[in-house]
């Protein structure tokens, strides 16, 4: 069978785990592209894997990468609208560190011509991810108020961007001024600095928000509920402060507060291929109409994975960093 290189691991743990080998080349199933990979992005979800927290939904490669950009090497059987050579990039389920990787047709998008391939790894989780919690279940819209905490994230700066996109007044926590800089010149309203600031005091004596996308988790759940409006919906997709929070109920009864949780990798195919379109028809036109931008913090060679996976873990970035395959 045909060989790749590929991001491999012999056990969970930090990025001295991490290492390039060869492994079998997959082939593809009726519904799916074979894509030789020429960018790879990077997210947290990759980091919590490799330490073994989050493991690849069933039937999916147990490889790392959740977001490619590449070429098509070969469709399956079933596949229509994509050929041999074109340039793609899309959501996948896992696999995405590696030379080749397997596409899904319903969550592929041709890659424009404005866009390189770097550019294009950075936007399918990212922009699937904020649109789907900020439009679909967070109900986005014209004068809405939303907090998003690590503003200077690939997320944040998405978010930040489609925030602005619908009208809504949009704050951020970052940590530091420069990464506060950032943030406002994405178009933040507000950017509070975590180290120097509550930013739950802060926003309570800017009116309180109505929304908010929270990516820490753990002791942040009743500083979010002590900032939060009546009816408002706090959006829980990450646990960097831990897994295990303490809700204050007096308010989450008397403001009628609402808290969800929410993964996009474990969504079904067909609501990923929903969401795929919103990523098509709002946030692909807005990139080519410059109302929206491609955030590139940083590129890593694939030999140079555990770098990028320090860079990540340090929270060092500003925007995407995205691992590049020769």
């Amino acid at each position: 069978m045909p060989q790749m290189r590929a991001v491999t691991q012999n056990q969970p743990g930090g990025v001295d785990t991490l290492q390039i080998t060869q492994v079998e080349r997959p082939e593809p199933a009726a519904h799916q592209l074979l894509v030789k990979v020429a960018a790879s992005g990077i997210n947290r979800a990759d980091l919590a894997q490799r330490e073994g927290n989050y493991p690849p939904p069933p039937g999916e490669s147990l490889i790392m990468g959740m977001e490619i950009s590449g070429v098509v090497e070969s469709v399956g059987s079933a596949v229509e609208g994509f050929s041999v050579g074109q340039r793609v990039f899309g959501l996948i389920g896992g696999g995405g560190y590696a030379e080749y990787a397997l596409l899904d047709a319903r969550l592929a998008l041709p890659t424009p011509e404005h866009l390189t391939d770097i550019d294009a790894a950075s936007l399918p989780e990212t922009w699937m991810t904020v649109w789907f919690n900020l439009v679909e279940l967070g109900q986005l819209r014209q004068g809405q108020r939303v907090l998003i905490h690590a503003g200077a994230s690939g997320i944040g700066s998405a978010g930040i961007q489609l925030c602005k996109s619908y009208g809504a007044w949009v704050a951020v926590t970052a940590g530091g001024r420069d990464k506060c800089a950032y943030c406002r010149d994405l178009g933040a309203d507000l950017a509070i600095d975590y180290h120097e600031q509550e930013f739950e005091n802060v926003l309570k004596q800017q009116g309180g928000v109505d929304l908010i996308l929270d990516t820490v988790g753990g002791d942040y759940l009743p500083r979010n509920q002590a900032c939060l409006n009546a009816d408002g919906q706090i959006i829980v997709i990450g646990m960097l402060r831990g897994p295990m929070a303490q809700a204050n109920m007096g308010q989450l009864l008397v403001k009628r507060q609402t808290v969800r949780g929410s993964t996009l990798r474990s969504q079904p195919i067909e609501a990923k291929a929903r969401i795929v379109r919103g990523l098509r028809e709002h946030v692909l036109p807005g990139l080519d109409a410059g109302s929206l931008r491609v955030t590139i913090d940083k590129t890593f060679a694939a030999e140079d994975v555990a770098q990028a996976h320090q860079h990540v873990a340090d929270g060092g970035n500003r925007g995407k960093v995205v691992l590049v395959w020769s």
